[in-house]
């Protein structure tokens, strides 16, 4: 169990031509990259996946076409994405013959994953399917009302202020500098207006700091 906690599943991809034989090389490297994260029982399923997204690619858009295939863990999902630069030779569910030799590889994939389908960009397709891990999604982290409402203020004093911080991603839409000096402004503001309305400052930052503390210890229960 700890073992599974800690185990990391970051997302890879490959590039690949497409040749008939580069669908073994890919299937390999699928089973190495899963024995890798625990997902053995996702081996064989996730194999023959890659077998007929990568060969879709070899017969349907030709060979010698550049493309690479992605697998990374989504919640607790196995995705599987093989891209290509044709946009117009789109995978189909067909309901071949019997003794038909082809058209049943999507068939296939349909049986064997949970969900499948198709993203067209302007200069590729994505081809992608997803198996059940049968893994815990991670927790959501209980949402704080007291950093959302003030991640909000920040955000509207970082429009009020002169453009003269720089912006460095990472807290919300605002940066880290420019958040800093919005809290400075949010408390001198509020400072002023105690003053303006005839309230003792210091008692209110008394009241506050105490209020802080408590939250805290409150939440490292």
């Amino acid at each position: 169990m700890i073992q599974e906690a800690c185990l990391t599943r970051k997302p890879w991809n490959v590039e690949f031509t497409a040749h008939p034989e580069e669908v073994a090389a890919l299937r390999r490297v699928v089973r190495l990259r899963l024995a890798a994260w625990n997902l053995h029982g996702l081996v064989d399923a996730a194999q023959l996946c890659v077998s007929e997204l990568v060969s879709n690619v070899v017969t349907h858009v030709g060979l010698g076409t550049p493309g690479s295939l992605a697998v990374s863990v989504n919640g607790a999902y196995l995705r599987i994405e093989v891209h290509d630069p044709d946009t117009r030779a789109l995978p189909t569910l067909v309901a071949a013959d019997v003794e038909a030799e082809g058209g049943r590889g999507m068939a296939l994939v349909e049986a064997l994953t949970d969900r499948w389908g198709v993203q067209l960009h302007e200069d590729r397709k994505v081809t992608w399917c997803e198996l059940a891990t049968g893994l815990t999604p991670p927790a959501v982290p209980a949402v704080d009302l007291s950093v959302t409402r003030a991640e909000a203020l920040l955000d509207m004093y970082a429009t009020l202020r002169p453009p003269t911080c720089r912006y460095e991603p990472g807290l919300g839409r605002v940066g880290r500098t420019v958040a800093e000096e919005s809290v400075i402004d949010v408390i001198t503001d509020f400072l002023r207006w105690l003053r303006v309305h005839g309230c003792d400052a210091d008692e209110v930052l008394d009241r506050a700091q105490s209020r802080y503390e408590t939250l805290l210890s409150g939440s490292r229960r």
